[in-house]
């Protein structure tokens, strides 16, 4: 069976400052405050020229934010192809650097952050280049160098990282160069690819290389003491792994892997000329105070193992008992298997390695993590023969046991608001580990910009209720490698509410709201941003409350109240020429951040809004009742005298705590026109209208109010009699926990035939129509309690009321619509669900007429 969609949709008070309206941002904005931030942006694909370097607009390179970035700060940059040399002029301090991250992974077409001019031989630029600076940190670059030129040149610099960097396939023998007496520079986690290789130059002091791979290339240290290269795998097809060079004493080449042959990895095979692929080489003026040890050697180029000072030694055990270094040294296969990965290839090792928990866990320079981000792991098949934790690997990656990653979907978490989430991610492993393992790729539905993270649980709070997703995609390797299509869950969040006393913020008859003093014109358009309201941002609210009245209306048309950007065929206030109609209107705050008004008419018509509430993160709960009459003047007290007011006492049909109330309120028999006001107890009539009316009409209209002591007054502002009728149909606070999702507006139902499925496609007569409700927006999500909706009633045979209440409750002494034969009329409900998720629809009329519903939101239990 085919079901109709109701939202859901309540009633709150709101406050602003000057009415609704926000200054207008700066068609191009300046970066912003550098103090201010703590990260810049930087996306080639998704930027303008004047992009200010936040999320939603980032930078169009590299060297933009470069300019700008601030010690502790970090500048993120977006997968991309950024054909420039950056120049990095600008230094952190030892306990905040400057970081240039690259977001590597899945989200687009190409998964690396690429660097470099490329322009062929005759070019002269590094990708980067660090000049008398320090505390820098680069992560993660696949940088290209131009012509002669390095692909990453750090020049007279101190306390640099190079992490994760990627060189290109060069010619020359450094893609990377450290030179001009820099010092304390770390080169970790990189991988240099064939052709490339790293320099470490004259006057260096105290360089780092550690978890590194070098496909065909080395390591050249000259005239550079102290440098540590340190569990680092070294392929290199016959040539010279590690030069050592000059006077460099005090060198420390610890837990390497050194594949010198040729052939494929699993059966090297002996070099064409074997005296140029020595594994380790060390000058005369170089031996003082460096150490070889903890080394892995792949004896099958037939060259020598090691050079120390003059001599070569193709033997192990002859090199050990003629120097005393290399006493852990292995000389065998180290079964190296390669991965091709997304531009950045690795070796892991086989379960068989000599490399595996062999390592010196204790050497200076140790890596906290693999080239793979993983954590160093114990093979509790293999005899643990390393030094500290005795289950260290040699080389750059760390062999790994058989893992389990269990991904739930996201949940709604009871916590401080109601749009807080969790993702809940863990990893179960069969080896023992001494860190966390793997990484999670993870974008949140109101985010732009996609994180990487240590995998696991992570909580996030949404600005907005609503449907909402979160989609992630789980790598073991730094994703190098992941699967193509990400796991992604969405759920629905509900808002609470914030009544505040009414507040005109619109009216166009007096340049409230800032329109000019006159009517709005025939299908024109008025439109109302959202100023921050009791502090909270536009961007944290997700719906607000309006009492909406069309007054002096030339001609007979409706008035349509949408979020700016979703058009709609809905309508919020009917009318006719020269009437003066209100109506309650809940409306989504997107995007845009803005209310839009529409006047569809063929006449003009004056507008007037005054804020009742909002819906946000934080605020009260919603309880729906089925509809009881609270007070009729009709058969208690009286009717209203000329401008009085009187206070209706509901303290003992609503708990202690609530902090509003929805009241469907019903002027009848007034004596002449005038105008209703619903207002706290005890404060000051407002400059705000609920009802407006004429004298012997019959009108009623919905009403969120907040509750003082119990209590709320009603005020006929009018010079002439009039009856009152209210019914309670919820409250907010007092324990109340469901919340709000904003959901249209949108028409569900029309009986004249042109909407809704499973509805009556006819006139209603006089009895009761049960109705389905279905959530479109979340079939599987939470099931509604109450629903939002604008009823109207058009073309009716005879006069009548219109009721709606919950399925299996009994039909209740209530209204939502009043009319007379031939007019349209509407009003704003909630409505508690009931038996089958199904509301009635009761036309107590002893004619016919034709129905129209409009969708604004629904409530939801609230997370538990």
């Amino acid at each position: 069976m085919n079901r109709s969609v109701l939202a859901r949709f309540a009633l709150v008070p709101l406050t602003v400052g000057a009415g609704l309206v926000v200054p207008a941002v700066p068609a191009a904005a300046a970066p912003a405050s550098v103090a201010a931030t703590t990260e810049w942006y930087v996306d080639s694909a998704n930027c303008s020229n004047n992009g200010d370097g936040s999320a939603s607009s980032p930078f169009c390179t590299v060297s933009r934010a470069a300019d700008v970035v601030q010690p502790g700060q970090t500048v993120l940059v977006r997968p991309g192809d950024y054909r420039e040399s950056v120049v990095i002029t600008r230094s952190g301090t030892e306990g905040a650097p400057i970081t240039f991250r690259a977001v590597n992974g899945p989200g687009r077409s190409t998964t690396v952050v690429k660097v470099g001019k490329r322009r062929g031989a005759n070019g002269s630029e590094s990708a980067f280049t660090l000049r008398g600076v320090h505390d820098v940190v680069l992560d993660g670059f696949l940088a290209f160098g131009d012509g002669t030129a390095e692909a990453v040149l750090v020049d007279g610099s101190s306390r640099i990282t190079l992490d994760r960097l990627v060189t290109s396939e060069y010619d020359a023998r450094g893609a990377v160069r450290i030179t001009g007496a820099s010092a304390d520079v770390t080169v970790s986690r990189g991988a240099f690819r064939p052709g490339s290789g790293l320099v470490v130059d004259a006057g260096v002091r105290g360089a780092l290389v550690t978890a590194s791979t070098f496909t065909q290339s080395g390591i050249t240290v000259r005239d550079a003491p102290g440098t540590k290269i340190v569990g680092n795998t070294l392929e290199t097809d016959c040539t010279l792994a590690v030069d050592v060079t000059g006077t460099s004493p005090g060198v420390s080449i610890r837990n390497n892997i050194l594949e010198t042959a040729t052939g494929p990895l699993s059966d090297a095979v002996a070099c064409e000329v074997p005296s140029e692929a020595t594994a380790i080489a060390v000058s005369a003026g170089s031996v003082a105070q460096t150490v070889a040890d903890y080394n892995l050697i792949e004896p099958a180029s037939g060259g020598p193992l090691y050079r120390w000072s003059a001599a070569e030694y193709t033997s192990l055990p002859e090199f050990v008992a003629a120097t005393g270094q290399g006493a852990h040294d292995i000389a065998a296969t180290p079964w190296l298997r390669s991965t091709d990965a997304y531009d950045r290839p690795y070796y892991e090792i086989a379960p068989n390695s000599p490399a595996v928990d062999s390592a010196d866990a204790t050497a200076e320079g140790v890596s906290r993590t693999d080239l793979l981000d993983n954590p160093h792991t114990d093979d509790p098949a293999k005899t643990n023969t390393g030094t500290g934790s005795g289950y260290h690997d040699r080389g750059a990656v760390e062999a790994q046991g058989p893992v389990t990653v269990k991904e739930l979907p996201i949940r709604r978490k009871a916590g401080d608001t109601h749009l807080d989430v969790t993702a809940e991610l863990s990893i179960t492993t069969a080896w023992t580990t001494d860190g966390p393992l793997g990484k999670v790729s993870r974008n949140w539905s109101d985010e732009s910009n996609r994180r990487v993270l240590p995998l696991g649980s992570e909580d996030h709070r949404f600005p907005r209720a609503g449907r909402v997703c979160e989609a992630h995609q789980v790598s073991l390797n730094d994703f190098r490698q992941f699967r193509e299509t990400p796991t992604t869950t969405c759920l629905v969040l509900g808002a609470a509410y914030t009544p505040v006393s009414p507040k005109r913020v619109l009216d166009t008859r007096a340049g409230i709201g800032g329109y000019p003093t006159v009517p709005i014109p025939p299908n024109q358009a008025v439109t109302l941003p959202i100023n921050p309201l009791n502090g909270v941002p536009e961007k944290d609210v997700s719906a607000v409350v309006l009492n909406v009245t069309a007054t002096q209306p030339t001609s007979a048309g409706f008035l349509q109240v949408y979020p700016e950007g979703e058009p709609t065929n809905s309508s919020s206030v009917n009318f006719v020429a020269g009437e003066t109609v209100p109506n309650l209107a809940t409306v989504a705050v997107l995007k845009t951040s803005a209310v839009v008004i529409v006047n569809k008419s063929s006449g003009t018509v004056h507008v007037v809004a005054d804020l009742q509430g909002y819906y946000s993160a934080s605020g009260s709960g919603f309880r729906s009742v089925a509809p009881s009459r609270v007070l009729d003047t009709r058969s208690v007290g009286g009717s209203f005298a000329p401008n009085t007011g009187r206070a209706v006492d509901l303290s003992g049909r609503i708990p202690s705590g609530v902090t509003a109330v929805v009241l469907n309120v019903t002027v009848t028999e007034p004596t002449t026109s005038g105008v209703l006001t619903v207002h706290p107890y005890g404060t000051a009539v407002p400059t705000a209208s609920n009802l407006n009316f004429v004298a012997g009409q019959t009108i009623p209209n919905l009403v969120m109010v907040p509750v003082v002591n119990g209590k709320v007054s009603i005020q006929n502002v009018s010079s002439g009699r009039t009856h009152v009728v209210a019914d309670l149909s919820g409250w907010f606070g007092g324990g109340a926990t469901d919340v709000f999702v904003p959901y249209g507006p949108r028409r569900i139902h029309d009986s004249r035939g042109a909407a809704g499925e499973g509805w009556p496609q006819a006139p209603f007569t006089s009895s009761g129509v049960p109705v389905s409700y279905l959530d479109s927006l979340n079939k599987t999500g939470p099931v509604p309690t109450a629903v939002v909706a604008n009823l109207t009633v058009t073309a009716p045979t005879r006069a009548g009321v219109l009721t709606a209440h919950p399925n299996g409750s009994v039909q209740p002494t209530a209204s939502n619509v009043n009319y007379v034969a031939g007019e349209t009329a509407s009003n704003h409900a909630i409505v508690g669900v009931g038996e089958g998720e199904n509301i009635v629809l009761f036309n107590n009329s002893s004619g016919y007429t034709h129905l129209i519903v409009d969708q604004a939101g629904y409530f939801i239990a609230a997370a538990s």
